[in-house]
């Protein structure tokens, strides 16, 4: 099967030209030759089987269009609380696999970490990079989008953008609430976003404000997920009841 990227140009059936840093991985990190097919996934979304024509000029010409969607039939925005160490590394990998539109993370109340924008900055885009090869190891028609805020007030600000605001609380766990979850998915709104707490959880006072502002509160399931699990216990469950029951 052929590797898939992502470049940043339109599609084109003319031979074409790719540039860094798209040339570079390609051909000196992953050592594409001359005659060597590849699948490569356009800025405009279209995908095509591909031919290297001249390795040192990083010159393609398309062979066929394909046709493949391999998305989530609704737009999930992942959102956690800044989470300690490596984890959002770990989450934003994971979550791209499983069809995350988009991840963000912001400070919460109970978050250790706290990063200013020049941190921020740099952690965006050391996730952009992992979003994206986790996109093309997956076959991904898109990258999902990475955005780490510097105070929850812009995240929250955010939050009327979505048909459906989830938040996953352990406490509506404790108290057996099991059904919530899967009520709102099998709506299939457009667009939703899953809402997950830091390691130490979401504080009572973002508790109320979410539900002041329409966020359906649940459980999942009645184990205690750590914060880097509980996302993608989410994502494999919107894949199960929409994709797999069908």
């Amino acid at each position: 099967m052929a590797n898939q990227y992502f470049v940043k140009q339109v599609y084109t059936t003319f031979n074409f030209f790719i540039e860094n840093p798209e040339k570079h991985h390609i051909f000196n990190v992953m050592r594409a030759r001359n005659g060597e097919r590849l699948e490569l996934v356009f800025s405009d979304g279209k995908i095509a089987l591909a031919e290297v024509v001249n390795a040192e000029k990083a010159e393609f010409k398309v062979i066929k269009e394909i046709n493949r969607n391999n998305e989530l039939p609704i737009e999930v925005t992942i959102a956690v609380g800044f989470p300690k160490g490596d984890k959002l590394d770990f989450i934003t990998e994971k979550a791209t696999e499983l069809g995350a539109s988009a991840i963000w993370g912001a400070p919460f109340e109970w978050s250790v970490v706290k990063w200013n924008q020049e941190k921020l900055l740099k952690r965006e885009q050391k996730l952009a990079k992992i979003a994206q090869g986790a996109a093309e190891q997956s076959k991904r028609n898109l990258i999902p989008e990475i955005k780490l805020f510097e105070k929850f007030t812009e995240f929250f600000e955010k939050l009327h953008d979505f048909d459906k605001v989830i938040v996953a609380y352990e406490e509506s766990a404790k108290l057996g609430e099991l059904s919530k979850f899967v009520q709102v998915v099998d709506q299939r709104p457009t667009k939703i976003i899953v809402i997950f707490g830091p390691e130490g959880g979401i504080s009572p006072q973002e508790v109320n404000s979410f539900k002041d502002n329409g966020a359906e509160l649940v459980g999942l399931g009645s184990r205690i997920l750590r914060a880097e699990t509980a996302p993608l216990y989410a994502l494999s469950a919107i894949s199960a009841l929409l994709e797999l029951n069908k």
